[in-house]
Order: structure tokens, then C-alpha cells, then sequence
């Protein structure tokens, strides 16, 4: 089974790994999406993302549950990637039980628990 996780992953924490980690337990590949620099703009605001679209890739592809990295510029173009490599399971943070989940359409969705109180977001504003 081929699996998708996906979001701006700027500033990465432990919370990020476990989920890529489980994830990645789910099937015989995991698949990244990461938001492009002005997508992360347009959902974040000014001053995100900290790290570039190429660096975050980057990042990603050197961690050893993740077998592949692909950056999108908006919920369709998501989708197309989700139909063209034949993905069948995106995980999501629990966060996102009860809202739309980009995929759902297409692919099964399921949540993983949150790990501890782990925020990219409180991880900026904290410094």
C-alpha cells in the first residue's frame, strides 16, 4: 500500500518524525507532500516559511521512513499527485478529525495522535 502525509513541515520536530515513522508502518512506501513557499505564505502569513520549499524537501528525503518528496501549490495539484502515484492512505495529525481532510475523495484517511504539545508554530513564536 502506498501512503501520503503532507504540510508545510518548516520547522521539524519530533512529532513530525513518529508520524512519518507510523506512517510509513502502514505500507511499503511513504510519499510527502510539502506545501510550496507561497502556499505556506498564503496559510501561515508574512515571515513563513523560515525554511524554502528545496530546503524542506531536502530535509525530508534524508530521513529514513520517507521514500519520496513532492512540493504543490494548491489542493487540486495535491490531489493530481495523490491520483498519479496511485496513493491509497494519507495520514493525518488527529487535529484534523472533523474537518476536510484534501484526498479524502480519492485515498482512505487516518488519523495519528498528536505527540505531546508539539507546534511548529509554537516553536517560532516561542523564540
Amino acid at each position: 500500500m502506498k501512503i501520503w502525509t503532507n504540510g508545510c513541515f518548516d520547522v521539524l520536530h519530533i512529532g513530525h518524525i513518529e508520524m512519518f515513522k507510523y506512517a510509513r508502518s502502514k505500507g511499503e512506501s511513504l510519499t510527502v507532500g510539502i506545501d510550496s513557499d507561497e502556499r505556506v505564505k498564503r496559510l501561515k502569513g508574512k515571515g513563513r516559511p523560515i525554511n524554502n520549499e528545496e530546503d524542506r524537501a531536502n530535509f525530508l528525503r534524508s530521513i529514513k521512513y520517507v521514500d519520496e518528496v513532492f512540493i504543490f501549490d494548491d489542493e487540486s495539484h495535491m490531489v493530481s499527485i495523490l491520483q498519479s502515484q496511485g496513493i491509497e492512505l494519507i495520514v493525518v495529525g488527529e487535529e484534523y478529525k472533523g474537518r476536510k481532510v484534501t484526498g479524502s475523495s480519492v485515498c482512505e484517511v487516518e488519523y495519528f495522535p498528536r505527540i505531546g504539545e508539539y507546534s511548529t508554530t509554537n516553536i517560532i513564536s516561542s523564540k
